[in-house]
């Protein structure tokens, strides 16, 4: 159930199918609407077409990693402002940093929990709001 009354569209980025299913369960029992995307490839090109409100990116994915992932979509004008939380089972201080020097606007450590997800929504889809 939606709390706060809005709906965000959410882009999950994971190569881990648990971490997606139960990420994609979380959000929507949330209230939004979620697309899934298996690497940064993917990602990329689903950012391009469901232009999400708000991104969770995992940072150890093969092919793509999760700081190229969000660079090159901050670095794209169209999507420079939607908020990117990164996604990773480290919580290290260097790993953080170098979420945020790809801009990056959260960290959250794996495994999360329903409230940390629907928090990190709450926080940062408000400001994706006000970029559309």
């Amino acid at each position: 159930m939606n709390t706060t009354g809005s709906t965000f569209k959410v882009l999950v980025v994971d190569d881990s199918n648990t971490i997606r299913r139960s990420a994609e369960i979380f959000l929507k029992q949330g209230g939004h609407e979620v697309m899934l995307a298996e690497d940064g490839f993917d990602a990329l090109a689903k950012v391009n077409d469901y232009q999400p409100q708000l991104i969770f990116c995992d940072i150890l994915m093969p092919r793509l990693d999760g700081y190229q992932t969000c660079a090159i979509i901050k670095r794209n004008a169209r999507f420079s402002a939607v908020p990117v939380v990164m996604l990773s089972s480290k919580d290290g201080v260097f790993d953080r940093a170098r979420g945020r020097m790809v801009g990056a606007q959260h960290y959250l450590t794996k495994p999360f929990t329903k409230d940390q997800l629907l928090q990190a929504v709450q926080q940062f889809g408000a400001v994706a709001q006000g970029v559309d």
